[in-house]
């Protein structure tokens, strides 16, 4: 059985206040073209397909033509919500979808099942598993050891359920590895069917794009082992095309550039074919966006040249870098008669590199001892710490200090 993976649509976003909305609807016509040629038989939409919790109606109604699209060409739909989308709206109409094949992940409940699919090669099953954090799944389960099995707390208090919970079994996850653990666990996966999840959360060691969203301290993290019992573990968040710890572990990225960071990436559709147990195809489809994201560098005079730029579309989204040591009056609007969709303009001269340095200089003074050896651990490793890292570095620190007679060490 052949699937496509995308994710992280956004449908609805704006990048330095430009409305990607006809970029969104060009890409999405794309992939249903993409779909007919692979002649796919499903696709798999690993979260945020919104780019607001509450999204447009523009947005939603490109969604909907989108997932209708599909429908009608009969092809089995995968949805989960992320951390950029409401949950709920997500999960409205699931089960009316479901008779025509679209499936969108309900709200976490603490129960997630397989949904049954069939080829040449026996029985498959797809999980969907919606973005959670530590809280959400710790919810799901003290509601279910409080009322799930008949069994009551004492004023029904936290501690009861938490006491319960350990009883059966589950213990209550306090941060994302926890959570996300307990949630995969309670699936009651079978190791001799293939089974693939559709999820949304950040795997320890992804590289991240300027236009996602990151947690503080790398709390959000969660290790690729988390996964081991899936055959193919479709994921969104991370907006780079990657696999993570092995390589059906994997960040299809986004369709579209939403950042200057993106600039050279080329953004794709992952193609995963399934055939028996142990049998795992990816390959990636490359897609042409309506207008591409470059950024470009000189002085005033050289990007202004027609020998400087007849040899791209001038209607793609431009960062200029000009490198005059004066600013230039008015350039933003004179550059846009050549570059009408310039997004941003800045400076590379003896004075901002001096700004920047004080800015960079200024930035190390504000930032504590635990922030600054958290950046040091992750230029060293290519990961940041961990929670109980983290929790032990601080240990340290504050005995240092102690030591110190309070002074910064």
């Amino acid at each position: 059985m052949k699937f496509l993976h995308i994710s992280d649509l956004h449908i609805g976003k704006r990048v330095n206040e430009f409305s990607m909305i006809e970029d969104q609807k060009h890409i999405l016509n794309q992939i249903l073209r993409t779909v007919d040629r692979e002649g796919a038989e499903a696709v798999l939409i690993a979260g945020d397909i919104y780019d607001k919790p509450v999204p447009s109606a523009e947005a939603v109604q490109v969604f909907d033509a989108f997932l209708t699209a599909l429908a009608d060409r009969k092809k089995r739909v995968f949805v989960v919500s992320g951390n950029h989308d409401s949950p709920e709206r997500i999960a409205f109409g699931a089960q009316l979808m479901s008779g025509r094949g679209v499936h969108m992940s309900p709200v976490y409940d603490g129960e997630v099942s397989g949904i049954p699919l069939k080829d040449e090669y026996g029985e498959l099953f797809v999980y969907l598993l919606p973005f959670v954090k530590p809280a959400t799944v710790r919810h799901a389960l003290e509601k279910q050891s409080a009322g799930g099995n008949g069994e009551t707390t004492e004023a029904g208090s936290v501690q009861g359920n938490r006491d319960i919970s350990e009883k059966q079994g589950y213990p209550l996850p306090e941060t994302y590895q926890d959570a996300v653990r307990a949630a995969v666990g309670r699936m009651g996966i079978d190791p001799g069917k293939r089974n693939i999840l559709v999820a949304h959360q950040f795997v320890t060691g992804a590289g991240r794009c300027d236009s996602e969203d990151a947690a503080v301290g790398g709390l959000d993290n969660v290790d690729a082992e988390v996964f081991e019992g899936f055959d193919y573990a479709a994921l969104g968040h991370i907006h780079s095309p990657q696999s993570v710890g092995r390589e059906c572990v994997r960040y299809c990225g986004t369709p579209l550039k939403y950042s200057f960071s993106e600039a050279e990436q080329v953004k794709s559709v992952t193609v995963l074919e399934m055939r028996e147990k142990g049998d795992v195809r990816i390959s990636t489809v490359p897609l042409v966006p309506l207008r591409d994201m470059r950024k470009i560098r000189g002085t005033y005079l050289e990007v202004t040249a027609k020998p400087f730029y007849q040899d791209f579309d001038r209607e793609d989204y431009i960062q200029v870098t000009l490198t005059d040591e004066e600013d230039i009056p008015d350039g933003l609007q004179k550059l846009r008669i050549i570059y009408p969709n310039l997004m941003r303009l800045s400076y590379d001269n003896r004075r901002t590199r001096q700004e920047n340095s004080i800015e960079a200089a200024e930035a190390v003074e504000r930032k504590s001892e635990l922030e600054l050896f958290g950046e040091f651990y992750e230029l060293q490793n290519n990961r940041p710490m961990n929670e109980e890292q983290a929790e032990f570095v601080g240990r340290i620190l504050e005995g240092l200090k102690g030591e110190d007679g309070g002074r910064k060490v």
